[in-house]
C-alpha cells in the first residue's frame, strides 16, 4: 500500500509540475502592456528578418497615443495599408475624441475596432502565437502602448496565378475553369456553382511550421454524417511540421497506404467538385495547390470524366467502355503476348505463329526480357518528356520512341511484334482520365509480365484473381472500393460501365449517400418528348 501511495503521490506531483509549466508557458506567450517589449520580442522571434516591416506611429493628430504597425512585405496589400489603416489612425482619428469615448466598459482597442477602422475583417489578439501566425499569413498587426491586446487586420495580398484552364484534365466540351493555388479563389469557384445555403465549409490549420489552411466542404443533408465525422477525425489527427501540397494530406488520411490503387480522387476542375458534392461526397481544399481531394472514392469513379455528362448518353457510354478496354490493354497486353509466345502456342493461328517465330529467330533474348527492356525504355522516355520544356518534350518522346524502336528491330535485339505490343500498351495507358489510375496500371503491368513468363496464361489468371480479391478488400472512408459492383447494386448501374440519360439518373449512389437518395422527384416527366399534335388527336 505504501508503494502505491508513493506512486500516486509522484503522479500528483508530476501533474502539478506539468500544470504549472503550462501556466508559465501561457503567461510567457501573452502580450505585454509595454509596446517596446512586444516589438522587441517580435524582432527576436523572427530573427530581425528584412521582410518584416515594423513602424511606430502615434494615433490621432494630437499624437498622445503610441502604436506599432507590423506587416510582412510581399504578403500584405500596402495600398490598403496606406489608405485604410495608416491614414485612418494618423489623420482621420482625433486623439481628443478617442479620450472622450473611452469608458471603463470600453477600451481603446474596441474603439478602434468598432468605430475607427474602415476595413473588412478585424480580430483581437492577446498572445504571440496568434500574432506571428497572422503576421506571416499577410495580415497587418496593430499594437497599442499600454494595452496587452492587439488587432489583426486582414489585408492579405500577393502575386498569384489566376483562374486558367485545367492542365492535367483536358476535355473537349465543358467549362474551362481550373483551380488556382489560392484556397479562397477555389472555394469561390465552387460557391458560384452551388448557391445552396446547405453547402457548409469547415476550416483547419494543419502543420506546426507551415500552418497551412485546409478546408473541408460538403452539402449538409446530402453528405453522410458518419463519413463527414470520419474525415474530420482524420484531419484532426494529423500532427506534422508542414503540409506543402494536397498529396501530403492524401497520404496521411488514405485507407490503404500500400495499395497501388488510389482511394482518394484528386481534381483541378471546379465542375467535378460541384458534381461530386451533389452526390454526397466531401471535398478537401488545401491552400497552395490547385488539386482538390474528393472522398470517398470508388474504382469506377476513376473511369468517369466530367465530359461524359456534357455529351449525349450513347456517346459517353461508348467512350467510357473504351476507357475500360484501354485500361485492360495497358495492364495485360505485354503479359498476354509473353504467355502466348512462350507457353500457349496453340492459341495462335499457324500462320501468325510461323511469322512470330521467324521474327524471333535471331532475337538474343526471351520475350520477357524483350518486354522489360522496351517497357523500361518507354517509361524513361515518358518521364523525360514530362520533365523537359513543353516545346521540345513531346517531340523528343515521339522521335525518341520511333528512333529507338526502329534501331532495336534493325539491330536484331527486339522483335517487331514486341515493339507493336509495347506501343499499343503505351498509347492505351494515356486513355485513362485520371493520372493516378494510369500509374496503377503501369505498376501492375510488370507483375503480370512476371506471372506470364513463369506460368503462362495460368499465371495471368492467378494474378487477376488476386487483383480482384485485393480490390474487393479495399475501402475508402468506410465505403467499399468496388461498389456498386461488389456489393452489387442494380440501381447504381446507371452510371457504372455505361451512362444512362440524365432523365433516368434520378437517384444518388446508395452506399455513399443514405439519407437523401432522390435526385429528381419524377423521372418520367423529365423525359424529353416532342409536342403532341392536338389537331390529330381531335380528328
Amino acid at each position: 500500500m505504501g508503494f502505491f501511495r508513493k506512486k500516486s503521490n509522484s503522479k500528483m506531483h508530476s501533474n502539478s509540475i506539468s500544470t504549472s509549466q503550462m501556466m508559465k508557458t501561457n503567461l510567457a506567450n501573452e502580450l505585454k502592456t509595454n509596446l517596446q517589449e512586444n516589438l522587441q520580442r517580435i524582432k527576436d522571434s523572427l530573427g530581425k528578418s528584412s521582410d518584416i516591416i515594423i513602424r511606430e506611429i502615434r494615433v490621432g493628430k494630437v499624437e498622445t497615443i503610441k502604436a506599432g504597425i507590423i506587416y510582412t512585405d510581399g504578403l500584405t496589400d500596402t495600398t490598403a495599408l496606406q489608405n485604410f489603416i495608416l491614414e485612418t489612425l494618423m489623420l482621420d482619428v482625433e486623439g481628443t475624441e478617442l479620450q472622450e469615448k473611452l469608458s471603463p466598459e470600453q477600451d481603446l482597442i474596441s474603439i478602434l475596432k468598432d468605430f475607427a477602422m474602415t476595413v473588412g475583417e478585424i480580430k483581437e489578439l492577446t498572445n504571440f502565437e496568434d500574432l506571428l501566425t497572422g503576421l506571416l499569413s499577410g495580415d497587418t498587426i496593430i499594437l497599442i502602448d499600454g494595452y496587452a491586446q492587439g488587432l489583426i487586420v486582414s489585408n492579405r495580398h500577393w502575386v498569384e496565378r489566376g483562374v486558367t484552364e485545367a492542365a492535367a484534365q483536358v476535355i473537349v466540351r465543358g467549362p474551362r475553369e481550373g483551380f488556382s493555388e489560392n484556397l479562397r479563389v477555389n472555394t469561390a469557384l465552387v460557391r458560384r456553382r452551388l448557391k445552396d445555403p446547405n453547402l457548409w465549409m469547415e476550416s483547419k490549420i494543419i502543420g506546426k511550421r507551415t500552418k497551412t489552411n485546409v478546408a473541408m466542404m460538403y452539402i449538409k443533408g446530402i453528405a453522410n454524417d458518419k463519413i463527414v465525422k470520419e474525415v474530420r477525425l482524420r484531419l484532426d489527427r494529423i500532427d506534422i511540421d508542414g503540409i506543402l501540397e494536397s498529396g501530403n494530406i492524401e497520404e496521411l488520411i488514405r485507407d490503404e497506404p500500400y495499395s497501388p490503387f488510389p482511394t482518394i480522387l484528386n481534381t483541378e476542375r471546379s465542375d467535378v467538385v460541384a458534381a461530386e458534392l451533389l452526390e454526397g461526397k466531401i471535398a478537401i481544399f488545401v491552400d497552395g495547390t490547385p488539386f482538390v481531394l474528393i472522398v470517398p472514392a470508388i474504382f469506377i469513379q476513376f473511369f468517369q470524366s466530367s465530359e461524359d455528362y456534357y455529351q449525349s448518353a450513347d456517346i459517353a457510354s461508348l467512350i467510357r467502355l473504351l476507357r475500360y478496354f484501354a485500361f485492360a490493354i495497358a495492364m495485360l497486353a505485354p503479359a498476354l503476348f509473353i504467355a502466348v509466345t512462350t507457353f500457349n502456342h496453340s492459341m495462335l493461328p499457324p500462320s501468325l505463329l510461323i511469322s512470330l517465330a521467324a521474327q524471333r529467330e535471331g532475337a538474343p533474348f526471351p520475350a520477357f526480357v524483350e518486354a522489360i527492356i522496351m517497357e523500361v525504355t518507354f517509361e524513361i522516355l515518358r518521364e523525360a518528356g514530362l520533365r523537359m520544356p513543353r516545346s521540345i518534350g513531346s517531340a523528343m518522346s515521339i522521335v525518341g520512341a520511333f528512333v529507338i524502336g526502329t534501331a532495336a528491330v534493325e539491330a536484331g535485339i527486339i522483335s517487331a511484334a514486341m515493339v507493336i505490343v509495347v506501343s499499343i500498351t503505351a498509347i492505351s495507358s494515356f486513355v485513362s482520365p485520371t493520372y493516378n489510375l494510369a500509374i496503377s496500371g503501369r505498376i501492375l503491368r510488370f507483375g503480370f509480365m512476371a506471372m506470364a513468363a513463369s506460368f503462362g496464361l495460368l499465371g495471368i489468371t492467378i494474378g487477376l484473381i488476386a487483383l480482384l480479391l485485393h480490390l474487393c478488400s479495399l475501402r475508402s472512408f468506410g465505403v467499399p472500393y468496388m461498389s456498386s459492383l461488389a456489393p452489387f447494386n442494380l440501381s447504381d448501374q446507371k452510371d457504372a460501365f455505361i451512362r444512362l440519360p440524365m432523365w433516368k439518373m434520378f437517384t444518388r449512389p446508395r452506399l455513399i449517400n443514405q439519407q437523401n437518395i432522390v435526385r429528381q422527384q419524377d423521372s418520367a416527366s423529365a423525359k424529353p418528348e416532342p409536342p403532341k399534335n392536338k389537331e390529330s388527336e381531335g380528328g
